[in-house]
């Protein structure tokens, strides 16, 4: 069973009342937020259409094994309009997870992921959460304030995060730089994640 989600955001997804008051009590500008939402809804129209043609044909589980490769430049922003640079964090080990409100698979991950990111931060691990480009910000703030996640969470509504690393065929995707700023592996769809901590401690004691 194919349990990656596609790039469409399930039309049934209802912003209800906490989201709003979460929205409220956000510390990111409203005008932050408006602008996200305004410069996404090209993107997200077109990344619909294109979905709709598309179909991803991957497994619930791939990892993409291939030699180390640079990263490129890539500036995320994050919900709360902080600006934070791939540069930024070389030396690190970072982990960059593309997700989205409307993925099972990334919901059902992403407890797990805080966790690991909670216990290796200390030694070096950068974890930033990238919200797929059709995700409404005002979803992404409620989820990233009711589960405190102790990371950074980025949005890309124009996609180009998406596309400086990708390709990006569906959610979750994972992907892990080294220490030196180099691609090191790539998870698509369901992963384990007991393995990637084993591999990222491995990277970290590198």
């Amino acid at each position: 069973m194919d349990r990656t989600q596609r790039h469409v955001p399930k039309a049934d997804l209802a912003f209800d009342a906490r989201a709003r008051s979460a929205l409220a009590r956000s510390p990111v500008p409203r005008r932050l937020v408006a602008g996200f939402a305004r410069a996404g809804l090209v993107a997200a129209l077109a990344l619909a259409v294109l979905a709709g043609v598309i179909a991803w044909q991957f497994t619930a589980r791939r990892e993409l094994a291939s030699e180390p490769v640079a990263a490129p430049e890539v500036v995320f922003t994050t919900i709360q309009g902080e600006r934070i640079s791939l540069a930024d964090l070389r030396g690190k080990v970072v982990l960059v997870d593309f997700w989205a409100t409307s993925c099972a698979v990334c919901l059902m991950e992403m407890p797990e992921i805080a966790g690991i990111h909670r216990r290796l931060s200390a030694r070096g691990l950068a974890t930033i959460a990238v919200a797929m480009p059709y995700d409404r910000p005002d979803f992404v703030l409620h989820y990233a304030a009711r589960n405190a996640l102790p990371f950074a969470v980025a949005l890309d509504p124009q996609g180009r995060v998406v596309q400086a690393l990708g390709p990006v065929r569906g959610t979750p995707t994972l992907i892990l730089i080294d220490r030196a700023g180099r691609i090191v592996r790539r998870l698509e769809g369901e992963s384990d994640l007991a393995a990637l901590e084993r591999l990222i401690e491995r990277e970290l004691g590198a």
